[in-house]
């Protein structure tokens, strides 16, 4: 049997870091757009994680909302530069799976044509909270993306309906690649009330979690990952590195990522490439993914 992933690589793992600045206080109703621009995200986390990476040799990908591109060119641009991958994360934090069909058709043109004016080519979506809602993957494909992240498991690719084909870009079809994330790899999961159900299942308790705790279960499901394979999402929100995290906890993770990196236990790559290797072999993941219906709204 064909190994599933490059380098005979026993499991794939994507490391991601959400939301920037202001964006998704703005959403809330909680900050003006004309009183942002200096937020701690994008002027201490976004600069030190950067070098954390680069001291791990690891890289990332950063889903971030439209309007940064507004508010912090040079942030992306140095994201960008660095090598890692910009995505994105609806314009200012949108519920995704709140909004029309059209809506997010709107949402994505605007946000990738932002992008596409500071140089940067944008090849996915998370949709805030999870959910894919009324455009589903439609809304997506039709944008020239060529893959999602909502909340669900697995990695997976969704025929083009025009052709029936799980075929690549140089084949023409519009296929998308799925990429899920699972709420328990995710930081905000330790503290969200309307997760708690999660958090029973990852501990055994409802209680929230503290910092410690969540990087010794994500430390259990990387080791999982290198003996039974598959693919994982470790989601990590910027402001939560800062306020909740921390630097030793930070370091831990990373830590772990880079052992398995150097054994070949793992391919760890942006979700760009991960997606451009299952178009490559698409019939390898038909039906791989599964979706999730569970938000933190």
């Amino acid at each position: 049997m064909a190994a599933l992933w490059p380098n005979d690589a026993h499991g794939c793992l994507c490391l991601t870091f959400d939301n920037l600045g202001e964006a998704a206080e703005i959403e809330l109703g909680a900050t003006r757009e004309e009183e942002a621009g200096d937020h701690f995200t994008a002027t201490e986390v976004v600069p030190g994680l950067l070098d954390h990476l680069a001291e791990h040799n690891l890289p990332a990908t950063f889903f971030v909302e439209g309007l940064n591109a507004k508010l912090y060119p040079n942030t992306l641009k140095t994201i960008d530069a660095a090598g890692h991958e910009v995505a994105y994360h609806a314009w200012r934090h949108e519920d995704w799976g709140s909004l029309s069909g059209e809506d997010q058709a709107a949402n994505l043109e605007r946000g990738i044509a932002a992008f596409h004016e500071l140089g940067i080519e944008i090849s996915g979506l998370r949709p805030p909270g999870g959910a894919l809602g009324d455009g589903g993957t439609t809304v997506i494909r039709e944008a020239g993306l060529r893959y999602c992240s909502p909340a669900g498991a697995g990695a997976g690719v969704e025929a083009d309906p025009a052709t029936g084909a799980e075929a690549g870009p140089a084949d023409g079809n519009k296929a998308i690649v799925l990429l899920p994330f699972q709420w328990r790899h995710v930081d905000a999961t330790s503290l969200l009330p309307p997760l708690a159900p999660i958090r029973k299942q990852m501990t055994g308790s409802p209680n929230p979690l503290d910092p410690a705790a969540f990087v010794d279960y994500i430390g259990s499901e990387i080791d999982r990952l290198r003996t039974d394979g598959g693919f994982l999402t470790i989601v990590l929100h910027l402001y939560l590195v800062h306020q909740w995290l921390g630097e030793k906890s930070l370091a831990h993770i990373l830590n772990k990522l880079s052992t398995p990196q150097v054994d070949g236990d793992l391919w760890i790559a942006p979700m760009r490439n991960v997606a451009e290797h299952v178009l490559e072999s698409p019939d390898a993941f038909v039906g791989g993914a599964s979706l999730d219906t569970t938000t933190w709204t």
